[in-house]
């Protein structure tokens, strides 16, 4: 009975207490929830928002927009541009050579006036100026002088110098004229071959894919027959090594591709941009009539190269009129004003400041720099070296040009040819490649048979789409080497869908 009563007792007053720690562990389980709710809160207020970074701008072009874009927007063009303004306002600068010359002057000063009986030699700078009057006893006192003039002079004839000058200035303009023109070439040639080139890209990112979808279906069809028990594992391990091969040649033509967009934007001053080419006619085969040759003393780099040549030529026929004499016809009007009169006495201020004396002159002067003539001789043996120069380069421009021109037509020639045969080649391509997977399913072939005939197929269809790509690429490559891109162009505009 004792015992009964003792427990109880005991559970009576456990029974609170144990209540208490109830309450107790849950105040401090919310208390601990809620902290880690306040930090997980602030945590994520100071967690920094990554920004989305916008998709590049897609642009598309056909190739005549690429090219003019390009010639419009390219620094190197309009680098090209302001060098060519910059030869034309020399040549007006040369030419204000046949205006006269008019120098004024006007001079306010206060000193004193001791002359002495002697002569000076000139100075640079003139700094013992002499005094005007007669020598008069010292006496150390200053006053005012001033006095303003004006000097017209012109040279009526120069024995052809300034002509020279000028002529001289027109082949310097000429000669950066035809720089311009070679400078639009190459960046049009560049772009054209770029939008080509992201074209044959585009044609080898194709081909990969679909080589990727055959072997992927045959893949499955692999398994399949493994998971049947009707071919070795071996089999469906070559297929799953050929299936990745091809997905790596997917990814490095994609590689390619997209690197030659990048290439393109940065020639048409768009980088970041997508750049996308229009298809337009280049996927057919061009007509066989284009593709002609021209005359390469028309291209613009060697008509740049002549007019070097000319450059130079014009430098020497200034020399060669640059020993004359120069004669100058001049005339002056003039005002002075001293507060010293004649007999010494020193008025007042503001006697001097005004123009009291005024005087004119009119006259012919005749000059020449006697000892000029072994400068101008040492220039102009620099001069004919240069000539010689400029020649020999030319001579070499015309070797590479035509070099140029003939592998150009060779290379159209053999794209024509390539482009002949591909449909063969791809026909053949394709027949093999099913004949080789009916083989195989019927037991009669190996994977191998069907991995190489598979391989032969993408190579086919990559050669038939790059066939046709191929002759247009020639047909630009040829046109540049004419020295003019317009009749790539031209012959884009006059095919079907015209280039757009």
């Amino acid at each position: 009975m004792y015992a009964d009563e003792t427990a109880k007792e005991e559970i009576a007053i456990t029974q609170p207490m144990d209540k208490q720690m109830s309450r107790l562990w849950k105040w401090c389980g919310g208390l601990c929830v809620s902290a880690l709710l306040i930090a997980g809160s602030q945590a994520g207020a100071q967690q920094p928002v990554v920004a989305s970074v916008p998709p590049p701008q897609v642009r598309q072009f056909t190739v005549q927009q690429a090219v003019d874009y390009a010639l419009a927007n390219y620094p190197a063009v309009r680098a090209a541009l302001e060098q060519y303004n910059a030869a034309q306002a020399g040549v007006g600068l040369a030419q204000t050579k046949y205006l006269p010359q008019m120098d004024g002057v006007w001079q306010m000063d206060r000193g004193s006036r001791e002359s002495v009986l002697g002569v000076l030699l000139p100075q640079s700078p003139n700094i013992l100026t002499g005094t005007q009057g007669s020598v008069t006893p010292h006496a150390n006192r200053p006053f005012w002088t001033s006095g303003a003039g004006v000097l017209l002079s012109w040279e009526p004839f120069t024995f052809g110098y300034r002509h020279a000058q000028v002529l001289s200035a027109e082949a310097t303009a000429n000669r950066t004229q035809a720089q311009v023109t070679l400078t639009q070439l190459g960046v049009a040639s560049a772009v054209a071959d770029a939008s080509l080139a992201v074209l044959a890209q585009e044609q080898r990112v194709y081909a990969s894919q679909a080589d990727v979808n055959r072997r992927r279906v045959f893949n499955k069809s692999v398994h399949a027959l493994v998971d049947a028990h009707l071919r070795p594992g071996a089999d469906a391990s070559r297929a799953d090594a050929e299936l990745a091969a091809a997905r790596t040649r997917l990814i490095q033509a994609q590689e390619s591709s997209q690197l030659g967009r990048i290439a393109l934007a940065q020639l048409l001053g768009l980088a970041g941009a997508s750049i996308e080419i229009v298809p337009g006619p280049f996927l057919t085969v061009p007509p066989a009539q284009a593709g002609e040759t021209l005359p390469l003393t028309d291209h613009p780099a060697a008509v740049a190269q002549q007019d070097r040549v000319l450059e130079e030529k014009a430098r020497i026929r200034v020399l060669n009129h640059a020993y004359f004499p120069h004669f100058t016809t001049e005339g002056l009007i003039s005002a002075r004003g001293s507060a010293e009169t004649s007999t010494g006495a020193i008025r007042p201020f503001p006697a001097g400041l005004g123009w009291d004396v005024h005087n004119w002159e009119a006259g012919l002067t005749a000059s020449m720099d006697l000892t000029s003539i072994f400068s101008i001789h040492a220039r102009k043996k620099v001069e004919l070296a240069n000539r010689r120069r400029e020649e020999a380069v030319y001579a070499q421009t015309m070797q590479s040009l035509t070099s140029q021109q003939q592998m150009a037509l060779a290379q159209l020639e053999g794209a024509r040819r390539v482009a002949e045969n591909t449909p063969t080649e791809l026909a053949a391509a394709r027949q093999s490649e099913s004949q080789a997977v009916a083989r195989f399913h019927a037991g009669l072939g190996t994977i191998v048979d069907v991995a190489e005939a598979q391989s032969l197929l993408a190579q086919a269809e990559t050669d038939d789409s790059l066939g046709r790509l191929s002759i247009w690429r020639a047909l630009a490559d040829l046109s540049a080497a004419n020295g003019s891109i317009h009749s790539f162009l031209n012959t884009v505009d006059a095919m079907p869908q015209g280039g757009h």
